[in-house]
C-alpha cells in the first residue's frame, strides 16, 4: 500500500501514512488534538482543518460553506490522504503555546506478528496431518481374488510404504462400492499418527483421484464469540473464515453462569445443543461460501477454555467452579465430529486441544503453541485479554499459567454506555488540554452509540495523565468546564457526545461508577501478572518480551494501557500482537503434526497457579486499584511525564 507524509502545523509533527486515510485518524496516531465530537461522520463540523499544502480527497459537507471551502478548510473526519500533506490546526490565538504543546505520546499499537504456511516448513515444524493418495489397483480376477481391505492396504503399503494401516468399521462398509464406482480408481485419505509407534487411520475412501482436495476446520470457541477457518491442507492457504456470537450467551455472560445454568435440570444438554447449533451455522455458511464439498473435510480442531470445551462435550462442569477446581480431563481422545452432530461427514476427525487447568483451557494451550514462545529462549508474558484473562509466563525451558475474572468491562459489559466494537462504538479519543472539548473517532466513523473497550481504555488513561480525574477515578470538579457535571442519582461523569450529535438521541456519558469498573478489570489482570511473576521468582524488568492475544490486544494503544496500569510500564517495541491466538493454533495444529506432539509435553510441563489458592493476590489486587498503582515507581516514564505537566502548568497557568 502506497504511503505519504502528513504534516500538522502549528505542532510540527510529521507522520507517515497509507494513503487513504482519514485525517482524523491520523492526527490521533500522531498525537495531534482536533476537536470532534461526532465519531468522524461530519454532523458536527468541530474538526475544521485548513489545507497548506498539497490537497486531500474529499473533506467538504454542508458544515462547510462555499468561502470556507475556497479558503481551503477541510474537515479531518471525512478528508482523505492522497500524498504528502500539510494541514494547519486552527487554535484560538489566547492559547498559550507552551499549554499546547504539553506531551501527547502518540498511538502506540502493538507490532503485529504475521505467520505462513511456508515459515513452517522453513523452521522444520511442518509433518503432514493428513495425506491423499491416489491408488490405481488392479481389480480382482480369479486369480487374485484378495479381500477389498487387503487389496488397499498392500497397495498403500507398497506405494507410500506406510506400515500399521487401519480403517473404520464405517471405511470398511463403503469400500466395495468405492472401489469399484471408477474402475478400482480410488483415493485414500489417511490420518498420520502424531507419535512414531501409532498407526495410521484410513478414513475416507472416494472413486477417483481426489488427492489435490484435502481441507481442514479450525474452531475457536470463546465465551462470547466462536470463530472458524476453513484450511487448503496441500496449500496451507485460508480459504473461508467466518465468525458469530456464541449462542450460549442466553443463558449467561460468564462460564461461571454458564456452568450454574448446566447444573440445572436439562440445563447441559440444552447448552451443548446451542453451540453445536452455532458451529453447525457456521460450517454451512463457510462450506457454501467456498463451494468445498464437507466430504473433502478430513479433520475439524477445535479449541476452547475448560467450560466451553467440556460443554461442547456434554460433560458436567459444575467442578470446576468447587474447590479444588477439577476439570474432566487434560487430554481427550480424537473422535467423529459427528458424534456430537456436527454436520460434517463420518470421516471427519474432531481433534481437541488439550485443558491444563478449570480456568486455563485448550484456548490458551492453542495460542501458546501458535505464538511460539514455547521453544523460544526469550523469556516472555503471553496475555490473552477478555472476560477471563489467561496469562502464561516462560519459554522453551519452562512455562507456568494462571487466570484471573477481569470482567466483562473490556467488552463493554458494566459501562452505561459500553458496547462491543461494532459500528458507531467510540474506538478512539484525544482531550483538548485547554477547553476540555473531546476527539473521538467511532467504528465505521458513525454517529456514536457508545463505548467499546479501546475507547474506554484510552480515555480514561488520558483523562487520568491530563488530571481530569485523580488516581481513583474522580473527577476533578473545579475544570472551567461544562462537560464535567453531575448526573443521575449523584453520581459524576463527562459527555463525550451530545443528544443531537448521537445515535441514540441521548447524551452520550463516561461516568465515575464506570472508571471503578475499569479500574477493577484492570487491577485484576495487572495484579495476576506480578502475582504469577512473584510465584515464579521473577520480576517485572526480567521479562523481554509480552505478547497479546485476542481481538481486544489489536486496537489497545499500549502507552495509554500503561498508564492505566493494566499492563506492566516496558518498551512498547516488545510488545506483540498475534491475534486470535487459539484460532492461530488450531490452524497450525491442523496444518502440522509437529505441534500436536509439541502440545502434549507442554501440557505436562506447564505449572498452573490457582490464584484463589495464592494469599498475595489479593494484596495485589488490593494495591492495583488505583491509576496506575498505588506504587507510582514502578512506571517511571509515566510519572516523568506527570512531572513535565505539573511544570509546564505551573509556569504556564492558562
Amino acid at each position: 500500500m502506497e504511503t505519504a507524509s502528513v504534516t500538522f502545523l502549528p505542532h510540527n509533527r510529521t507522520i507517515s501514512v497509507n494513503r487513504g486515510e482519514t485525517l482524523i485518524r491520523v492526527a490521533l496516531r500522531a498525537g495531534v488534538h482536533i476537536n470532534a465530537s461526532c465519531g468522524g461522520g461530519g454532523v458536527c463540523g468541530k474538526c475544521r482543518i485548513l489545507l497548506e499544502e498539497g490537497s486531500v480527497g474529499e473533506g467538504v459537507s454542508e458544515r462547510l460553506d462555499a468561502e470556507d471551502i475556497a479558503k481551503g478548510y477541510r474537515l479531518a473526519c471525512l478528508a482523505k490522504v492522497e500524498g504528502d500533506v500539510t494541514v494547519r490546526v486552527p487554535v484560538e490565538s489566547s492559547i498559550d503555546a507552551a499549554v499546547l504543546n504539553q506531551p501527547m505520546t502518540p498511538r502506540r499499537t502493538a507490532k503485529i506478528k504475521t505467520f505462513d504456511f511456508n515459515s513452517l516448513k522453513e523452521k522444520g515444524l511442518f509433518i503432514a496431518p493428513v495425506e491423499k493418495i491416489y491408488l490405481e489397483l488392479k481389480p480382482p480376477d480369479a486369480a487374485n481374488n484378495m479381500p477389498d481391505v487387503s487389496r488397499l492396504v498392500s497397495a498403500l503399503r507398497q506405494q507410500n510404504a506406510l506400515h500399521k494401516l487401519e480403517l473404520t468399521l464405517p471405511m470398511i462398509r463403503r469400500l466395495p462400492a468405492e472401489l469399484r464406482r471408477d474402475d478400482f480408481r480410488v483415493t485414500a485419505t489417511v490420518i498420520k499418527p502424531v507419535r512414531d509407534d501409532g498407526k495410521n487411520l484410513i478414513t475416507n475412501i472416494q472413486a477417483g483421484d481426489r488427492s489435490g482436495e484435502s481441507y481442514a476446520l479450525a474452531l475457536d470457541i470463546g465465551t462470547t464469540t466462536v470463530y472458524m477457518q476453513l484450511i487448503d491442507l496441500i496449500s496451507g492457504a485460508i480459504k473461508g473464515e467466518r465468525g458469530d456470537f456464541n449462542s450460549q450467551i442466553s443463558y449467561g455472560e460468564d462460564v461461571i453462569s454458564r456452568i450454574m445454568y448446566a447444573e440445572k435440570e436439562g440445563g447441559l444438554a440444552t447448552l451443548q445443543s446451542v453451540i453445536i447449533a452455532t458451529i453447525n451455522q457456521l460450517i454451512n455458511k463457510i462450506l457454501k461460501t467456498s463451494g468445498i464439498d464437507r466430504q473433502n473435510i478430513a479433520t475439524i480442531t477445535i479449541a476452547g477454555n475448560t467450560t466451553m470445551t467440556q460443554l461442547l462435550l456434554a460433560i458436567d462442569p459444575r467442578h470446576l467452579r468447587r474447590a479444588p477446581y477439577v476439570p474432566a480431563a487434560m487430554l481427550y481422545p480424537p473422535f467423529p465430529a459427528s458424534s456430537i452432530r456436527l454436520e460434517l461427514a463420518d470421516h471427519t476427525i474432531a481433534l481437541l486441544f488439550p485443558q491444563i487447568s478449570s480456568y486455563v483451557g485448550g484456548d490458551i494451550v492453542s495460542g501458546v503453541m501458535g505464538s511460539g514462545m514455547y521453544r523460544d529462549s526469550e523469556l516472555t508474558l503471553f496475555l490473552d485479554i477478555g472476560t477471563n484473562a489467561e496469562i502464561v509466563i516462560g519459554n522453551k525451558d519452562w512455562l507456568a499459567c494462571t487466570a484471573c475474572s477481569a470482567g466483562p468491562a473490556f467488552e463493554g459489559g458494566g459501562i452505561e454506555f459500553g458496547m462491543r466494537a461494532a459500528k458507531g462504538a467510540i474506538e478512539d479519543f484525544s482531550l483538548d488540554p485547554v477547553t476540555w472539548e473531546p476527539m473521538l473517532v467511532t467504528v465505521g466513523d458513525a454517529k456514536p452509540r457508545g463505548i467499546c473497550g479501546s475507547g474506554l481504555l484510552t480515555m480514561v488513561a488520558l483523562m487520568f495523565e491530563m488530571g481530569v480525574i485523580d488516581n481513583t477515578g474522580k473527577f476533578n470538579r473545579s475544570l472551567k468546564t461544562a462537560r464535567i457535571r453531575e448526573g443521575h442519582h449523584g453520581i459524576w461523569e463527562y459527555v463525550l457526545v451530545r443528544r443531537d450529535e448521537t445515535e441514540i438521541d441521548r447524551d452520550i456519558t463516561l461516568n465515575e461508577l464506570d472508571i471503578e469498573n475499569l479500574i477493577r478489570a484492570k487491577g485484576a489482570i495487572y495484579s495476576g501478572c506480578m502475582t504469577l511473576l512473584a510465584e515464579v521468582g521473577l520480576g517485572m524488568e526480567q521479562i523481554e518480551r509480552i505478547i497479546l492475544a485476542g481481538g481486544f490486544g489489536s486496537y489497545i494503544d499500549l502507552d495509554k494501557a500503561m498508564t492505566l496500569g493494566l499492563l506492566p510500564e516496558i518498551d512498547p517495541d516488545r510488545v506483540i500482537f498475534i491475534g486470535n491466538g487459539s484460532l492461530l493454533g488450531t490452524w497450525m495444529s491442523s496444518l502440522t503434526n509437529r505441534i500436536r506432539k509439541d502440545v502434549v509435553d507442554v501440557t505436562k510441563n506447564m505449572t498452573n497457579f490457582e490464584l484463589s489458592e495464592t494469599p498475595s493476590y489479593m494484596s495485589n489486587y488490593v494495591a492495583a486499584m488505583f491509576i496506575p498503582h498505588t506504587e507510582i515507581e514502578k512506571f517511571p516514564r509515566l510519572r516523568a511525564r506527570l512531572a513535565a505537566r505539573r511544570k509546564s502548568l505551573s509556569a504556564n497557568p492558562a
